[in-house]
């Protein structure tokens, strides 16, 4: 079935369909919600939050095409919504299974598993000192590998604002960088 024929079984109350569209979306809401927020748990919370929001106004919805675009929106509001709860705090922490998340792209090679994952912790480290905005378009482009009219869809910014975010956060990251090494 087209996904358009599922949102519209949805539109009229079908459970099963909903299903359908939660599994094909819910895993890439869990991956910028984990990545902007560092927490399985709070991300977690937010793709349920994010789910019953798409529930709750599904039939607001016009085309199939815009579909998982504006679901991705909705969960960085969400996001947004839990940074803004969240007293940042500098130092950082990571566990086993947070590093598995993490690193499910980097192939296991045991020679350079602990290169790889300092590299994470290192990256995960400096995205959390971005500005929320930074942090969001940073993840979508670089490590969700999204280009600049889809994040300038999922976040609501203009392509420029999209543009100018990465320059600032790829510069700041940089600059952490130089201080790294």
């Amino acid at each position: 079935m087209t996904e358009q024929g599922l949102i519209e079984e949805c539109k009229a109350g079908n459970l099963q369909s909903f299903r359908k569209l939660i599994v094909s979306t819910s895993p890439f809401v869990f991956s910028i919600a984990f990545r902007m927020l560092q927490d399985e748990d709070l991300a977690k919370d937010v793709v349920q939050e994010t789910m019953v929001t798409v529930w709750q106004k599904l039939r607001n919805i016009k085309s199939a095409g815009s579909f998982k675009t504006w679901v991705y929106r909705i969960a960085v509001n969400k996001c947004y919504d839990c940074l803004r709860k969240i007293k940042k705090n500098a130092e950082f922490r990571i566990d086993d299974k947070t590093w598995e998340i993490i690193s499910g792209r980097i192939p296991d090679q045991p020679d350079t598993y602990l290169e790889n994952e300092e590299i994470g912790r290192l990256l995960n480290f400096m995205v959390r000192k971005l500005s929320p905005r930074q942090q969001v378009v940073f993840i979508l482009s670089e490590i969700e590998e999204k280009d600049s009219d889809e994040v300038s869809r999922i976040t609501g910014m203009t392509k420029t604002l999209v543009k100018a975010n990465l320059y600032y956060a790829r510069k700041k990251i940089s600059a952490m960088m130089e201080k790294y090494m």
